[in-house]
């Protein structure tokens, strides 16, 4: 797990909630987030001396919700330890495939921006990656994060998988699973390079319409707002764009544009086990 450079204060002791909301310091806070938000986190954060420390979690996680939950869950655990003036804990996710769902602090608050994923950081809103989405439902998402700590459907990942695929199981089973690859690509029909302009650079862009271009797909380039991860960042915390669970609660998925509701932890779906959050 990559540490953020926050670390080098060290531990200061707590100081007590100031009395009036509206002047309210922000809360001292630890920011756990994936990889792929990393250079907008690092740029965005770096001001705010309420911030304790930035955990990097590795990106890919979300293809393995329970993996995902397990190790965002080890983080709070030991992170609430080694920092214990932090009063708040802010994830760099979304729902993430429900692998944040389940969540749950023993002493800090726990704030997640009501998304479904990282995209929804990037474009600045809920409301505007919902309607994005709407009109374009086929949309498969590239940004500066994503490109540089995967590789995205294209060529380049065409070729290392048919490699790969070659090495361990020979030519004619290579060929049935690039087939078996490439089938779900059909399921889009258009990239989408989305950022805040933090890492962006006319050859990554370049990059992703290629990748575009070989998939036969359309391609569209979208700057995102900053507000919403300035805003989770800074704990600017509205209801409307955040949820923020108590210790003893947890949070998860709702079917309607809320995306994530907090409940009592006793209430937490029983299909994840206390072991999958351990």
């Amino acid at each position: 797990m990559a540490q953020h450079p926050h670390d080098a204060r060290g531990p200061t002791p707590a100081s007590p909630p100031a009395s009036t909301p509206a002047t309210a310091a922000p809360p001292r806070t630890i920011v756990i987030t994936c990889a792929v938000l990393e250079d907008e986190v690092v740029h965005y954060g770096r001001d705010m001396a309420h911030i304790e420390h930035v955990e990097m979690l590795e990106q890919g996680l979300h293809n393995d919700p329970p993996r995902l939950r397990r190790q965002v869950q080890a983080a709070i655990d030991d992170l609430e330890q080694r920092f214990p003036q932090a009063q708040a804990i802010v994830l760099g996710y979304g729902l993430c495939s429900r692998g944040t769902e389940g969540l749950i602090t023993q002493r800090c608050r726990l704030v997640i921006a009501r998304a479904h994923d990282c995209i929804t950081h990037l474009l600045g809103s809920h409301q505007r990656y919902t309607e994005y989405v709407s009109r374009h439902p086929g949309t498969y998402w590239y940004s500066p994060g994503w490109n540089r700590h995967h590789t995205p459907p294209g060529p380049q990942r065409h070729a290392q998988l048919l490699a790969q695929y070659t090495r361990d199981y020979g030519a004619d089973n290579a060929a049935y699973l690039m087939e078996a690859e490439q089938h779900w690509f059909h399921t889009y029909n258009r990239a989408t390079y989305v950022h805040l302009t933090i890492g962006a650079t006319e050859r990554d862009i370049d990059f992703s319409r290629d990748c575009a271009r070989w998939l036969n797909w359309s391609f569209d380039v979208q700057q995102g707002a900053p507000s919403l991860l300035r805003d989770l960042l800074a704990g600017a915390w509205d209801d409307e764009r955040f949820c923020i669970i108590e210790p003893g609660q947890t949070f998860r998925m709702t079917a309607d544009d809320r995306v994530v509701e907090a409940i009592p932890a006793s209430q937490a779906d029983p299909l994840i086990a206390p072991s999958d959050r351990a």
